[in-house]
């Protein structure tokens, strides 16, 4: 318990932190005049809980959270998470346990080939549609929104985001479309419908398949739009345009080289590719053994100098490179929201430590977007010099009036999408 305490007292130098431990508890820092919401209560199992927690924070902040063995006395799990963000900066190296377990995984960690790639996607992405449809938009955009105003509805910042992306692939009708990581078909059936193109769309999840191909049957779009259960590297045709959005994040950064080659590959002469993907401000460890083992398996998240040496080896072009800083925290701010919402349909799906494990994973992925330099980065790729305009002003030009399509698109509900509204009404 001393050791607990002693790293808290050192960690939590904004707000308050008060621990209980048994009979025993203890109070650090101080609620500040500007913020004096940053103030939580935790309480902690036993001492041995309290030492594993000390010994190696990084895993069993999460681990312990989900099993119970911390529970929040008063406030809120958001709110510790942000006292704890708050704090992030002055925390210590790394402890014992955390660099060994660091150190292990790194000279175990399988590579990201063709079969574990499909072990890792089924791991997080096959689970059921319905625990998505708790927290997602209407059309299932899985991925960070764009907020042009702080203020805007979750179903306004993702048709943003798809506007900001069509108008960034300078798409021609007729054209054909790579959409590798599609997730639930969203962005390939809006691409589609607006911009008049096919949409062939790849992923490794068999639950993302089943309902983008319903979507585009249901929307009178199966003969543009193809979904095929099927890996980057298997992709034997070349397209006029490739988006990938919230997929290179699975990789794995062994695997880089081989998809920026596949991407200059996959493109013809005078293709366009548009990356959307997480990334950090600066090198760090690129993955939380916590996140590795129970949410993204084989995930590695790259500074944008890991990212830029694989495509320069790849002989592509960058160009146009754009970060986005607080837009995925308010999309997980967002997403957080609708979970804490619909809490007893989720529980009734998996059970209460499913929760627990689900509400972390989206409260501390939103700290870590507010407070510890992850940032999303859209990247735009060419093949040849000249591919593109000479200035941006094309994409502004076209994203307005994508942004007014896909804010009055009509998301068509699967049979299954009803089917599920039906049974929860009915409480079966």
């Amino acid at each position: 318990m001393q050791v607990l305490e002693s790293l808290l007292r050192h960690l939590i130098t904004t707000g308050e932190l008060t621990v209980q431990i048994g009979a025993r508890r203890f109070t650090v820092g101080a609620p500040p005049t500007d913020k004096p919401w940053l103030a939580s209560t935790i309480r902690i199992k036993d001492r041995a809980t309290a030492l594993r927690l000390a010994l190696d924070p990084d895993f069993q902040l999460g681990q312990c959270y989900m099993d119970g063995d911390l529970t929040i006395v008063r406030g809120t799990l958001w709110g510790f998470l942000e006292l704890v963000g708050h704090n992030i900066t002055s925390r210590g190296a790394p402890g014992l346990v955390t660099r060994a377990r660091n150190a292990i995984a790194r000279l175990m960690r399988a590579g990201n080939d063709r079969r574990h790639a499909r072990r890792n996607v089924h791991h997080h992405y096959d689970l059921s549609e319905t625990l998505y449809r708790q927290f997602l938009d209407a059309d299932m955009q899985y991925s960070c929104a764009y907020f042009e105003h702080a203020d805007d509805s979750l179903e306004s910042a993702q048709a943003s985001k798809k506007a900001h992306i069509a108008a960034k692939l300078a798409l021609e009708p007729g054209q054909h479309v790579l959409d590798i990581g599609c997730g639930w078909g969203g962005m390939a059936l809006s691409l589609a419908e607006a911009c008049d193109v096919r949409v062939t769309g790849i992923t490794l999840s068999e639950e993302q398949l089943r309902v983008a191909q319903a979507r585009a049957k249901a929307a009178g779009l199966a003969d543009r739009v193809d979904f095929a259960l099927k890996d980057y590297r298997e992709v034997g045709e070349r397209f006029d345009r490739i988006v990938s959005v919230g997929m290179f994040e699975h990789v794995g950064r062994e695997h880089f080289d081989t998809y920026f080659t596949a991407v200059r590959d996959l493109l013809t002469d005078d293709g366009v590719a548009l990356i959307h993907a997480i990334g950090r401000k600066d090198p760090g460890t690129g993955s939380n053994p916590w996140m590795d083992r129970y949410i993204f398996p084989g995930g590695y998240i790259p500074a944008l100098s890991e990212t830029m040496g694989a495509i320069e080896r790849s002989g592509l072009w960058a160009t146009d490179i754009e970060i986005l800083r607080l837009h995925y925290a308010d999309t997980l701010r967002e997403w957080r929201r609708r979970c804490e919402v619909n809490r007893q349909i989720i529980e009734l799906l998996y059970d209460a430590r499913f929760f627990r494990m689900w509400e972390f994973y989206l409260a501390s992925c939103e700290m870590a977007f507010r407070f510890d330099g992850m940032m999303v980065n859209q990247i735009q790729l060419t093949r040849r010099i000249d591919a593109l305009p000479r200035t941006r002003s094309y994409m502004a030009e076209r994203e307005g009036e994508f942004v007014r399509h896909f804010a009055e698109q009509r998301i068509v509900p699967t049979a299954h999408d009803r089917v599920i509204k039906v049974q929860f009404k009915q409480g079966e």
